[in-house]
């Protein structure tokens, strides 16, 4: 594993470092509920330094990228942020990252250590075509925002401590799970597939041409069902723990339906969580997450390949 960047923020007075994988940031900065609440409203940033950053350089960049994954780029204008997912030829999520252009150079961000392996499979693809791919972590770091979704920029690490009126990952992650986005790699695992997670739309165009793994994502859609759901759980808030990633989802006979991703408290929702469950699992039933109650808020409709992902309040 690589070395954890450690953010300067981390010396702030109040700081507390978030727990892996997102160590190396804070998780708050002594006031969780108001740096909610100040994020939400669009006066706080979050540091999300720990993330890794790539990018794309020469003429032929956005042609080779929208011609390898799933969303359309080849026409992006620049500055407009956009979410990318490249699959395996099966259609399962194989990276997940979110980029803007500007005018020069595509820009992405992953999760904390997958900038490597992103940088490996696009070097890979390059054959004969006119870019250049570099991992930039080091020089580059994302700073987090909300605007009714979620939001970033890119900031030079060495201007991080000119940043004020800071939140920590907990009011991020609160905001996102809230909102029913997956987290690559924590909400998905290897054998997830975009319908699954409610990515159609967000990360998948569906009026581009073929890339690799489009066939299942197309034929899932148009035809069929996908076989798990996202679904957002609101966990009972009289337990004082919150579920471990990855811990089983189970029904109420000790079934295990799926599993769980991300969590946090959310200072109106009170204690949520992300979980990939059966397609078949009946939405009005309580499960039970790494042991904790849990009702379920559809985040993908069980019932149909989906063409439209409900909008979730935050």
């Amino acid at each position: 594993m690589p070395d954890v960047r450690r953010s300067p923020l981390l010396d702030r007075h109040g700081a507390v470092e978030a727990d892996p994988p997102d160590d190396g940031v804070a998780a708050h900065h002594g006031s969780i509920a108001h740096e909610q609440r100040a994020l939400l409203a669009g006066e706080a940033v979050v540091d999300l330094s720990h993330r890794d950053v790539v990018t794309v350089t020469g003429p032929d960049r956005l042609g080779w990228l929208h011609s390898l994954t799933t969303q359309h780029l080849e026409s992006l204008p620049a500055g407009e942020a956009t979410e990318v997912l490249l699959l395996t030829p099966q259609g399962r999520i194989e990276h997940a990252f979110s980029g803007r252009d500007d005018g020069e150079t595509f820009w992405a961000h992953t999760e904390p250590g997958r900038g490597p392996a992103l940088v490996d499979f696009l070097d890979r693809m390059r054959f004969m075509m006119r870019v250049e791919v570099a991992d930039v972590s080091d020089d580059w770091a994302v700073v987090g925002s909300w605007d009714g979704d979620l939001a970033w920029r890119l900031l030079p690490r060495a201007e991080l401590t000119t940043l004020d009126r800071l939140a920590g990952t907990w009011a991020w992650e609160a905001l996102r799970i809230a909102a029913g986005i997956p987290r690559f790699g924590l909400d998905t695992d290897d054998r997830t597939i975009p319908n699954e997670v409610g990515l159609l739309g967000r990360a998948v165009h569906l009026d581009k041409g073929c890339y690799r793994g489009q066939e299942t994502v197309a034929r899932v859609h148009t035809l069929g069902k996908p076989p798990r759901r996202l679904v957002l759980l609101h966990l009972d808030g009289s337990v004082d723990h919150l579920p471990a990633i990855g811990s089983d989802v189970v029904t109420s006979d000790g079934t295990r339906v799926g599993f769980v991703g991300t969590s946090a408290r959310h200072h109106e929702l009170g204690p949520i969580a992300l979980a990939l469950v059966k397609r078949q699992v009946d939405p009005s039933a309580t499960l039970l997450a790494d042991g904790v109650a849990a009702a379920q808020e559809l985040v993908v409709n069980p019932e149909a390949g989906l063409h439209v992902r409900p909008r979730l309040g935050v």
